[in-house]
């Protein structure tokens, strides 16, 4: 799965999603809104740990090996370029913490989900998912970086629909997402989630407006 500033969707892309949401809406009175984020953190603290890793290896490297560099003997100068073999050595540590496994690798799950789940509440904010009728738009977030989908009702659907079913809609899309299929991930998770509204709250005849734009939001 990508997770650089190229765009995730092709415009076919964006259209499979578009018209996945339309359909799952024609069965209830809610709103779906899909997103794709490159990351939802930025975890400067694993750039940190990932130089600190690479500094202390080189130190730990130079002073086992000590013999074949100080062959004449510990003089002040030699300090100096332990001292700056181990800065560049951070410095390059940290410009490798910037890649996504590394990030990944040195952040907990816990805090990838924290960060995600912050990310939701602030676009369920910033694109006016509440501002429905009665209050029953839905963010299906996905974060790139994190490899993680979110999903995130608003509060009107918290006492009508269970935590387990919101779970099957991200299982839903679990699968096809880690064959790389983007969209068809999201349009899966669109349609598990246009079932499960449809339940909590069906589509009234001649009475559903669409009060929110179909169209996938894409942003970094």
């Amino acid at each position: 799965m990508a997770t650089g500033k190229e765009a995730a969707l092709s415009e076919g892309d964006r259209e499979r999603v578009r018209q996945a949401v339309h359909a799952a809406e024609q069965q209830t009175r809610a709103e779906i809104v899909p997103m794709i984020v490159a990351r939802s953190g930025l975890y400067r603290d694993a750039q940190h740990w990932a130089g600190l890793i690479t500094a202390l290896t080189t130190l730990t490297v130079l002073l086992t090996i000590e013999a074949s560099w100080l062959s004449w003997g510990w003089h002040a100068s030699n300090a100096g370029w332990l001292v700056l073999a181990v800065t560049l050595a951070y410095v390059g540590g940290s410009w490798i913490g910037m890649l996504p496994p590394v990030l990944r690798l040195l952040t907990s799950p816990t805090r990838m989900r924290h960060k995600v789940a912050l990310r939701a509440e602030r676009a369920f904010a910033q694109h006016a998912i509440s501002q429905t009728r009665e209050r029953t738009g839905v963010l299906i977030l996905l974060s790139m970086l994190e490899r993680q989908i979110y999903v995130l009702p608003d509060r009107s659907l918290a006492g009508l629909v269970s935590a387990d079913r919101w779970k099957q809609v991200v299982q839903a899309a679990i699968e096809r997402l880690r064959g790389g299929d983007i969209a068809e991930g999201l349009s899966h998770a669109i349609a598990a989630c246009g079932a499960v509204l449809a339940d909590a709250c069906p589509a009234g005849p001649g009475d559903n407006p669409n009060e929110l734009p179909d169209q996938v939001i894409e942003e970094q």
